[in-house]
């Protein structure tokens, strides 16, 4: 991005809700700040965004001073002045062995602090770390080809620090490798704004350290599942022409980028990642196929697996309807142009990459994946996931449009209900991802979710469930806040895995009796994708009532349309 449509973009944030994010450094700002408020005012377009800056120099200062505000959170810089001004452009006290003797000290002393600091901000907000992106000046007697053991030392300080720092909860801290591959290390140094202004970068490296800061402390919510397709792409080599044994993924048939393609989907497979298969082939011959032991991404990592040779756009909307996912949750990886534009037509949301004919271009494309999918903590319903959707289908096969009572009855279904705190990564996750049964939509910064939980009477409750089919984790989260007899609810989402089961009734009529409520109020809101939720309050409610902001559910009315349950309920 260049400084003339930052200064636009950053220009138009006029959202109604305001948003701080502190910009922490002992620098001036400038540029910098210019180019994180443009981005986090895409990130959050109805949004006011205000970029919160402190004093020159006084980097320790400047976080704590953040530290005793309500911002939705910040993002810390650190330059090796910042550790001791002798390692900056800017002081003329001398480049000696006397006067660096004591670098080290002064280093680990102001490690020391800044991690104290660091992680007392981090209980306020999520926090951003960048560790030091400028050289050191040439302050070795040796020649700059040779590294000194003094700066081998200082690098080891600084290297345990943020080891420290990034293993706190609430940090994160920015990749060095993401910064290398956006900003040539030798392109980052205005040296005369660095002297004049106090301003150390040029503009093309402020810009990417705020496009990756502002990715890293506010990171889009993961793609839910990819669907590729096999010939010329999961492997090389035209499966229908030279059968199971022909097609190749190996280094000595040249054809290793196949295998490293396999292996990042079964890396994403592991981490809960939904794969699947959209093929125009012969069903036996891909079954043999899959079934070769040197494939590196196992058979039961993938479901559904669509053959066959009618239109591409065709298999794809079969795996969505058996993930019971939207399209715009989801990557299609062909190599063909056609097969993407197809698909692209007939599923608008979708993002369709396109398998590459080079190295470079794979190089490209696995990071793109591990960007798309990319999420902060793995959770145990991750695991789970694609085992429920195989036995959802299971269910679906066995399961009449409507779910008899006969059947509800053999599924031996267990209800676990449990309150749990704002730090609970996967009721964060679930909010924050959820489309089709949630109640609002209302998507939330780390800061904002914490601070609704401090809420006189707040509660959060999230629900797993399991029956013979197995488990399929925590897939509901509940939340509100309850005033004597009355309740109030402003987070509802669920999976839609947990879809068919009365999972939801279920849940209302526990929040009734914990609650003692005799009504619920539910801050609803229709969105484009919430149809689910929709249908289900159309059982209490007449649709004229589903337009408004606030809607309230007796606990009479509620019994009178509730069908009658048999889940086991476990608190």
């Amino acid at each position: 991005m260049r400084l003339g449509e930052a200064l636009r973009i950053a220009g138009q944030s006029r959202g109604e809700r305001q948003k701080l994010i502190h910009l922490l450094c002992g620098f001036t700002p400038l540029h910098l700040a210019t180019f994180i408020k443009a981005y986090l005012s895409l990130r959050f377009p109805n949004d006011s965004i205000r970029v919160g800056t402190g004093l020159y120099g006084d980097l320790e200062g400047n976080i704590r001073q953040a530290a005793n505000s309500n911002a939705g959170g910040a993002i810390a810089v650190l330059e090796w002045a910042d550790l001791d001004p002798r390692l900056g452009w800017r002081n003329a006290s001398g480049w000696n062995r006397q006067t660096l003797a004591d670098v080290e000290a002064q280093i680990q002393e102001k490690c020391r602090r800044l991690e104290a600091q660091l992680s007392a901000l981090s209980q306020r907000m999520p926090v951003a770390v960048i560790g030091p992106t400028l050289p050191l000046p040439p302050l070795s007697h040796l020649p700059p080809a040779q590294t000194s053991a003094l700066e081998l030392q200082w690098n080891a300080t600084l290297s345990d620090f943020l080891e420290r720092v990034g293993r706190q909860k609430g940090i994160k801290l920015l990749s060095a490798a993401a910064l290398a591959m956006r900003s040539a290390p030798s392109l980052r140094h205005d040296l005369e704004m660095d002297l004049q202004a106090g301003f150390p970068y040029t503009l093309a490296h402020a810009d990417a350290m705020a496009q990756l800061s502002t990715s890293c402390l506010f990171a889009a919510s993961p793609k839910k599942g990819l669907i590729t397709d096999l010939d010329q792409t999961l492997w090389r080599g035209i499966l229908g022409d030279v059968g199971s044994q022909g097609v190749s993924w190996s280094l000595e048939a040249k054809s290793h980028g196949h295998a490293l393609y396999q292996q990042m989907l079964a890396s994403l497979a592991e981490s809960g990642a939904l794969i699947a298969i959209a093929s125009k082939n012969d069903a036996g011959l891909v079954e043999a196929a899959l079934r070769r032991p040197d494939l590196l991404i196992r058979p039961e990592q993938i479901f559904p697996v669509e053959t066959g040779w009618g239109a591409k756009s065709d298999s794809v909307t079969r795996i969505l309807k058996a993930w019971n996912i939207a399209a715009d949750s989801v990557v299609f990886v062909d190599d063909s142009p056609m097969e993407l534009a197809e698909v692209s037509e007939k599923q608008p949301g979708i993002e369709c990459l396109r398998y590459p004919s080079s190295a470079e271009g794979l190089a490209l494309l696995l990071w793109q994946l591990r960007e798309r999918f990319g999420k902060a903590d793995i959770v145990e319903e991750d695991r789970l996931r694609l085992n429920s959707l195989r036995a959802a289908a299971q269910i679906e096969s066995d399961l009449p449009k409507q779910a008899s009572a006969d059947f509800l009855a053999r599924l031996q279904a267990k209800v676990t209900l449990e309150n749990v705190s704002a730090d609970h990564a996967r009721a964060f996750e679930l909010v924050n991802k959820t489309n089709q049964f949630n109640l609002n939509g209302v998507r939330y910064t780390e800061a904002e979710w914490k601070a609704r939980a401090s809420r006189p009477g707040a509660f959060l409750t999230t629900v797993s469930y399991e029956d013979r089919f197995g488990p399929l984790g925590r897939i509901a989260v509940l939340g509100g806040c309850v005033d004597e007899d009355r309740c109030f609810v402003d987070v509802w989402v669920m999976s839609c895995r947990a879809f068919s089961r009365h999972i939801e009734f279920q849940t209302l009529r526990q929040l009734f009796k914990k609650s003692r409520a005799s009504a619920v109020r539910f801050d609803f809101r229709p969105t484009e994708r919430n149809g689910p939720l929709q249908t289900f309050l159309g059982q209490f409610f007449p649709a004229e009532c589903l337009s408004s902001a606030t809607i309230e559910l007796s606990l009479a009315r509620f019994e009178q349309s509730c069908p009658t349950l048999f889940h086991e309920v476990i608190e």
